[in-house]
């Protein structure tokens, strides 16, 4: 009997070849065969899984999420194991936003390839559906966090949730940034995030 392949296994395979040219090189001029060469497979197999450079990049960037997601609910049940209750919604926020930024070897290598998927998506229809799907949903959830931390006096109530969480991404945004040029250091962006969220909660 035929070998069974286990396509989803190879497709990760290959993302990760493509994180690793990410990592040392970025991926400006990066090619399906390049990304062939690092997997160590041939430029036909490679494509029997991804047609495109675009599609590949998508895929990379939806798992790369899904394995920051999961790195921020482990920083949440970190905290939550110390608590009897319930997290409060600064926790939750505060974690999130943290596992949002470049603070080791792996997140930084998830932000450079997102980094490169949104500067090929700003001329790109397809892809930039993708990011304005996600990004609207991500701020929802921030609002609602901030709505519950209103709700127990946590934060002012004449702050608009909504506008704050947009503010907080487009922060992380900016600190994500400056920390993958180097402007300064993962701590010093993590710092300033604390000293956002000390103003915003009102200590």
């Amino acid at each position: 009997m035929p070998k069974k392949v286990d396509h989803e296994a190879r497709r990760l395979e290959i993302a990760e070849a493509l994180w690793r040219i990410a990592s040392t090189r970025g991926l400006d001029g990066v090619s399906l065969r390049d990304v062939a060469a690092e997997a160590d497979i041939s430029l036909g197999r490679l494509q029997h899984y991804f047609r495109t450079k675009d599609e590949m990049l998508v895929f990379a960037l939806r798992h790369i999420n899904v394995l920051a997601d999961r790195r921020i609910r482990e920083r949440i049940d970190a905290v939550v194991s110390d608590l009897d209750e319930e997290p409060p919604p600064r926790t939750v926020l505060r974690e999130c936003l943290a596992g949002m930024l470049p603070l080791d070897d792996k997140s930084r290598v998830g932000t450079l390839v997102g980094a490169a998927y949104f500067a090929r998506a700003v001329h790109d229809e397809r892809l930039r559906a993708e990011a304005r799907e996600g990004i609207p949903k991500l701020a929802e959830f921030f609002a609602g966090l901030l709505r519950r931390a209103m709700e127990r006096g946590e934060v002012s109530a004449d702050r608009d949730p909504d506008d704050e969480a947009m503010l907080l991404i487009s922060l992380v945004d900016g600190l994500t940034a400056y920390t993958l040029l180097e402007v300064h250091t993962p701590e010093r962006a993590l710092s300033l995030l604390d000293l956002h969220m000390a103003r915003l909660f009102g200590r």
